[in-house]
């Protein structure tokens, strides 16, 4: 019980500051003058930390990538297999929020519907990858252009080989201070988005109750269907009618360390002996499920979804309009594989969000807030789908299934 409550701790504090921002707001709704800017101040650290983590993240990833190209067949395998099924999960989501949708808040401002809207596609196109000068990159309003210059900073460091062996020690190592420097802003998001509530309910009212409700609703509802319907798919793909039956009579286990650990690598080693059990090779199960962990993320690719739909709602335009489908679809991706091994990754795909849809800094808290609350059922997702991504890199890598293991319990 005691370990339970230490690996939700972060969700219950901040369920705590939310419901005690809650009572501030419809109480003391005066009150909330003197709470918002410790919300401003939460997410000015949020950005000024995320930023730099970004660069020094994707530049370190691509600087240390050395001898994954001997694995061949299998690393492309697992490769096409991670991003199909973050893509299915992606596409059967924005499936469930056209058929089942939610009402846009009624308050929502004229200046914040405005925003974003008085510049072309073209400039659009041509900001999200360039800048007029270095200075500008490290904006949050810059991610993309951050991204690809992340991505060619470390491609430059891999190449340069011992040349370049200094400047890639300090990108991982400035990875590593800003990791931290992230948990440690962290830390506050009980409080910063506890503030942030309170001026929320204090100005818009009852009605954000019933406004997160339906979003967090469709999203449990939503991945419960694809946790059952989809992984039972993938497993038949792999393996046929015995497939189905083998996954889901070692996948218990697994799924019950998810819930109650609520961390993709904690389930790991549960992962790794379910897929034993099931008999994909040694030679898959040891490279696809501990790489998937970190970069195969369908519960996150299916909240992504749901909190740019959120956004969205919040400022009042079409989130089914073709060109801001593929754009969500571009940042989904990008948040379930590249933002997957980061701690507080979905921060990260936040601020892209903000910054290629040019949205007000007011979608923030409420796409954080259901971030977090959905967090229990993605863990399960995100983890427990590395298993069955296993079994579908073993088909189409032309592998054999090898006969199960078993362990002592």
């Amino acid at each position: 019980m005691k370990q339970l409550i230490k690996n939700y701790s972060g969700i219950i504090l901040l369920i705590i500051g939310i419901t005690t921002g809650s009572f501030i707001g419809i109480f003391f709704p005066k009150a909330v003058d003197f709470l918002k800017p410790l919300g401003d101040i939460f997410l000015n650290l949020l950005f000024v930390s995320v930023v730099p983590l970004v660069f020094f993240t994707v530049s370190n990833s691509i600087a240390s990538l050395e001898e994954q190209s001997k694995f061949g067949k299998i690393i492309f395998s697992m490769i096409f297999t991670f991003l199909l099924f973050i893509i299915i999960a992606a596409l059967f989501t924005i499936t469930a929020v056209y058929f089942f949708p939610t009402e846009a808040l009624p308050s929502t401002s004229k200046e914040i519907l405005e925003t974003g809207n008085n510049a072309t596609w073209g400039d659009r196109i041509v900001s999200f990858f360039t800048v007029g000068e270095f200075t500008e990159l490290f904006s949050r309003k810059n991610m993309l252009a951050l991204l690809i210059f992340a991505f060619l900073t470390g491609t430059a460091a891999r190449k340069t080989g011992d040349a370049g062996k200094h400047f890639t020690l300090f990108l991982a190592s400035g990875y590593e201070v800003m990791k931290e420097l992230l948990l440690l802003v962290m830390k506050a998001a009980p409080i910063g988005l506890g503030a942030y509530f309170a001026y929320q309910v204090a100005t818009v009212g009852p009605q954000l109750f019933g406004f997160y409700a339906k979003p967090l609703g469709l999203y449990y509802a939503a991945g419960v269907v694809y946790f059952l319907v989809f992984f039972s798919i993938y497993a038949f793909a792999a393996k046929g009618k015995d497939g189905v039956k083998i996954f889901w009579k070692n996948n218990i286990y697994p799924s019950l360390t998810a819930i109650s650990t609520c961390s993709s690598f904690a389930t790991m080693p549960a992962n790794l002996q379910a897929a034993a059990r099931i008999g994909v090779p040694d030679a898959i199960a040891n490279i696809v499920i501990p790489i998937g962990s970190t970069l195969h993320k369908n519960g996150s690719s299916m909240s992504s979804i749901i909190k740019i739909y959120v956004a969205f709602l919040i400022i009042g335009r079409d989130f089914f309009d073709p060109m801001n489908l593929l754009l969500a679809l571009g940042i989904t991706i990008f948040v379930s594989i590249v933002a997957g091994g980061i701690p507080n990754g979905g921060y990260i795909g936040e601020m892209l969000m903000i910054s290629v849809y040019q949205l007000p800094v007011e979608a923030i808290p409420a796409v954080m807030i259901i971030g977090t609350l959905v967090d229990p059922l993605a863990t399960v997702l995100n983890s427990t789908g590395d298993t069955v991504a296993a079994m579908f890199v073993t088909k189409i890598s032309g592998e054999k299934f090898q006969e199960p293991k078993e362990f002592a319990v």
